[in-house]
């Protein structure tokens, strides 16, 4: 198959890459890495998350964050939403995009939230439909889409059957994430054949952690299957919580870099984001997490 001239990328570091950070990072530096990638020509920001404090701690400025941002015409500004009250805040800071996660393992499902995979979506009911009543899109997160931290393999007939019940919801997107990065290629393009025989691909993103290495692989072999939408985290950020020591999301810089030497569109400003990624990588008192975003900032600096 021919790959996608243009891709959608999915820029998370402002909520999947901060999430899991121990120090408390400052609203306005929040406020100022969503207005930097804002700049740099992202359709698509995932901005804060309206979930309880207690449980995400460092989420608990969403509102803030999203009342300070500088928004851009023409970009989806994304938030998280486990219930309905996390759909009011949402509404309230005016998001263009509620995200609603489940996932395809059971084993993961019972030991996170106490419920089985059915229970889980069926929670999401009245959410999905405030949100459409309200006219805000709907997206879908399948974690564990690929492999489990308790189960193991993930049969491919499960993530099919979560994607089923989004779409019976109304999500206008479904993500397949790699939760633990343990997906390699040839399962990552059955997994999207599979997806994709019963959504439109162009409604499908890969969400792919890179724990073992293998992001980049993987975002070729879903190009190769006709996703053209990726979640991505300048720098490389966030941690994976369930593989000890692990990397966390791909580096959006390393994306835009393999996309570029594909001569595939994307619209983002790669220099901007480069110059993000070493930005917030100072802020948060760590190195860069991306190697090509790294290599670019020892070139310019030689």
């Amino acid at each position: 198959m021919a790959l996608p001239t243009r891709v959608k990328i999915v820029e998370v570091a402002p909520r999947d890459g901060l999430q899991n950070e121990k120090t408390f990072v400052p609203t306005e530096v929040k406020i100022e890495l969503i207005d930097r990638l804002s700049a740099a020509g992202f359709a698509n920001i995932e901005a804060a998350s309206f979930v309880s404090p207690k449980w995400v701690p460092q989420m608990a400025d969403g509102a803030e964050v999203m009342a300070g941002i500088a928004r851009r015409p023409g970009t989806i500004y994304s938030v998280l939403t486990p219930n309905m009250k996390g759909l009011e805040g949402a509404l309230a800071a005016r998001a263009d995009e509620v995200v609603i996660f489940g996932a395809a393992s059971e084993a993961f499902s019972q030991k996170n939230i106490n419920c089985s995979i059915a229970e889980s979506i069926a929670r999401f009911e009245p959410v999905a439909q405030a949100a459409k009543a309200a006219g805000v899109r709907l997206r879908g997160s399948i974690s564990c889409a690929l492999g489990c931290p308790y189960q193991g393999e993930v049969p491919i007939e499960a993530v099919v059957d979560v994607v089923r019940r989004y779409m019976a919801l109304g999500c206008d997107e479904v993500d397949v994430a790699d939760t633990i990065g343990v997906g390699t290629p040839r399962r990552v393009r059955e997994v999207m054949s599979a997806v994709t025989q019963v959504i439109d691909p162009a409604r499908v993103s890969g969400h792919f952690h890179d724990t073992y290495g293998q992001s980049l692989a993987n975002i070729l072999a879903s190009l190769e299957a006709g996703i053209g939408i990726f979640h991505a985290s300048a720098s490389g950020l966030g941690g994976c919580p369930y593989a000890k020591g692990a990397t966390g999301n791909v580096a959006t810089e390393d994306v835009l870099y393999m996309l570029r030497g594909l001569d595939i569109e994307t619209g983002v400003d790669f220099d901007a984001v480069v110059d993000t990624g070493q930005w917030i990588s100072a802020c948060l008192q760590r190195a860069g997490g991306s190697r090509a975003g790294n290599a670019v900032a020892a070139k310019r600096a030689a």
